[in-house]
């Protein structure tokens, strides 16, 4: 049998054409924050309306679950669909992913900003790290790692407030950075399930039918809450379908990376997430004053270089076993 290798003759394996496909991608996914904050103002949602939040996260998921698998389908050249035995994982994932993560991050973005959303939001990373060494028990939680989530939560509590938080009730509230933790929690979650039912379904495939699970009953909790979506404009529907496109697109593109290339080199460029998050905020939300604050600066350096370093321990003996499962599965993503 052939040893199973990243292809060094797609154009895929070229390193800029690599960095600037990773790059987009982060983009699309950095830009989540200020589309979302803006969707609220198109659609006129007020930071209370919780069911008119929960009908926007649906009508987004669903419409990103059949890009997703329409993405897929053509890449793959067939239609993409879920063995009967599957199922039940797309249940759970889109319990998780879809409807536990992006119910507590769309709550948050309603009460802080784009910039905040972004960096506390990298949480994630670390959480899942946590995660996958103590509950699924298929990562060493090494030194490495360690020091890594130590830097990258070291700058979460700062942009928290730092000691303030705890002194402060204004500081932090559980609508707002709370509910940003729990949907970092709920994708922590979700990452360690993916790992494990890619091993028997393509990810595409769960990623996209979990989207449109997830995103149908997202959208049937609000409305049954009472929720309403108005399109005054054209631009609502652009801004939704672009929402839409930013799950399907940054997705398909980051598997087509890890197809040809060894995981550790993609994930380690995920650092640029949080960057494009908070430059994005400040772009369009104009959140210049506090994503250029030394507070919020620190507060980033130390989220990236926390990513950097529980990423490039992926490189060294202990992430070993777990990086070349990794980069399989990556390379099945658009197996036919």
């Amino acid at each position: 049998m052939m040893k199973d290798r990243p292809s060094r003759s797609s154009v895929w394996t070229w390193f800029p054409i690599t960095f600037i496909t990773a790059l987009f991608c982060c983009v699309l996914w950095g830009s989540a924050t200020p589309a979302i904050k803006i969707a609220y103002e198109l659609f006129e949602i007020s930071p209370y309306d919780t069911a008119s939040r929960i009908m926007l996260a649906g009508a987004r998921f669903f419409l990103a679950g059949i890009m997703t698998i329409g993405l897929g389908s053509l890449l793959a050249r067939r239609f993409l669909k879920p063995e009967k035995a599957s199922l039940h994982y797309i249940f759970v994932l889109s319990m998780l992913q879809t409807v536990g993560q992006y119910f507590f991050f769309f709550m948050a973005l309603a009460h802080i900003t784009g910039v905040r959303g972004s960096i506390i939001n990298a949480a994630g990373n670390f959480f899942a790290i946590l995660i996958a060494a103590y509950i699924f028990h298929f990562e060493k939680y090494t030194i490495r790692k360690f020091i890594g989530c130590i830097t990258g939560f070291a700058g979460i509590f700062l942009i928290l407030g730092g000691i303030n938080a705890f002194s402060s009730a204004e500081s932090i509230s559980l609508s707002g950075e709370g509910a940003m933790l729990f949907a970092a929690i709920f994708y922590a979650l979700s990452s360690c399930c993916i790992k494990i039912f890619s091993r028997k379904e393509n990810p595409v495939t769960l990623s996209g039918y979990q989207f449109m699970l997830g995103g149908a009953i997202l959208f049937i909790i609000g409305f049954f809450m009472g929720g309403h979506l108005i399109f005054g404009s054209c631009a609502c529907l652009f801004n939704l379908m672009y929402m839409g496109f930013i799950s399907a697109g940054a997705y398909t593109l980051w598997g087509i990376l890890l197809k040809h290339n060894p995981v550790s080199r993609i994930s380690i460029l995920g650092f640029m997430n949080p960057v494009m998050g908070v430059l994005l905020s400040a772009l369009f939300l104009g959140e210049n004053k506090e994503a250029f604050s030394f507070t919020g600066l620190i507060a980033l350096l130390l989220v990236v270089s926390g990513i950097i370093i529980v990423n490039t321990s992926a490189t060294k003996k202990g992430g070993a076993h777990y990086g070349n499962r990794l980069k399989k599965t990556g390379r099945e993503v658009f197996k036919k």
